[in-house]
């Protein structure tokens, strides 16, 4: 295949294309630029409602925390407690409630700090944590999935620059990992084996897209990536949940998580901006040895810190569509 010209690459994962243009990558650039504004936080900010000490939007206080701090969102988009009312009378007009939780996990008591500029032991109670939630509210009898992801900037929607993420925990298996959870059943079943535990063999021989690796993860910028700089970090012993990791293994997590970070913000000497997420298995009792847990990474810059990709017009109305090669944007972020 010659990655000069126009191609699909298909995503195994979750069944779908995504359009590679390459020969667009050389078309000058007439688009939207902005200016990034200085980032000049403190270390402590008392306008926070995410630093130590300060009072909350709901008039609760922080406790004086010294690490991880996690906490019900004040502002959750989930309710454990919801109308039991349903609509299903039609083909066409259906509703049916969504019971959940939602936590917000503040990485540092330092404002003025992203992932990539803590140390790896600090990251490690980060992981720590997000095991911890994984396992409390999956015990919920009501919670079918839990979703931990960090949404990075103000680009990408975060209200508020402080180190955080959040988790948030419903009863039905959102769209994005149920297509996964599929594509992955599928394989394990015809092969009895993992699909990534296969794919991470073949990336690793090819040597194209390694971003890097140490002795437990690798990440790697997938094949069928979307986004400009997508990237994943991939477990290489095949397990369902972040709650089988190994005390090692969370070590090598946070290890993977900071050095990815800080190639993100070597690229374009900026504070790169991503939502990344974890997507494992289930809370549903069942074992699921198809799943391969891993930690995936979209960032929607393109050609520099203040030039970015738009999903819009073909990516709305077809399929996802890029520029640059998973290759060549491995290359850069090697570089």
């Amino acid at each position: 295949m010659q990655q000069d010209f126009p191609h699909r690459r298909y995503n195994p994962l979750t069944d779908s294309w995504v359009l590679v243009s390459p020969h667009r990558a050389k078309r000058p650039w007439q688009g939207q630029v902005e200016n990034l504004p200085p980032d000049t936080r403190p270390a402590y900010d008392p306008g926070c409602y995410l630093c130590p000490g300060n009072t909350r939007a709901n008039g609760e206080q922080n406790p004086d925390y010294a690490g991880v701090f996690v906490f019900d969102n004040d502002f959750a988009a989930l309710l454990p407690y919801v109308s039991a009312d349903s609509t299903g009378d039609s083909a066409f007009f259906r509703a049916r409630p969504e019971r959940g939780l939602a936590r917000v996990i503040c990485f540092s008591p330092r404002h003025d700090l992203t992932i990539p500029e803590m140390d790896t032991a600090a990251i490690r109670q980060v992981v720590d944590a997000w095991v911890q939630e994984y396992c409390t509210l999956g015990a919920r009898s009501f919670i079918r999935y839990v979703q931990i992801f960090e949404n990075k900037g103000a680009v990408m929607g975060c209200s508020n620059p402080h180190p955080h993420g959040q988790i948030w925990a419903q009863s039905s298996i959102p769209d994005e990992p149920l297509k996964k959870q599929r594509a992955q059943r599928k394989y394990w079943k015809r092969h009895g084996r993992t699909l990534l535990a296969d794919y991470l063999q073949e990336e690793v021989s090819k040597n194209e897209r390694i971003l890097f690796e140490n002795e437990h993860f690798v990440a790697l910028v997938p094949f069928w990536a979307v986004w400009p700089f997508e990237a994943m970090i991939i477990p290489k012993r095949p397990m369902p949940r972040i709650t089988d990791l190994m005390d090692a293994e969370k070590d090598a997590l946070a290890d993977a998580y900071r050095r990815l970070t800080i190639r993100y913000d070597n690229l374009f000497q900026t504070s790169f901006p991503y939502s990344a997420g974890i997507h494992q298995a289930p809370t549903d009792g069942k074992p699921h040895p198809e799943w391969h847990w891993h930690f995936v990474f979209y960032p929607p810059l393109l050609r520099s810190a203040t030039v970015k990709k738009f999903m819009v017009g073909y990516e709305m109305l077809a399929n996802p569509q890029r520029d640059i090669t998973p290759e060549k944007a491995a290359e850069m972020l090697r570089g």
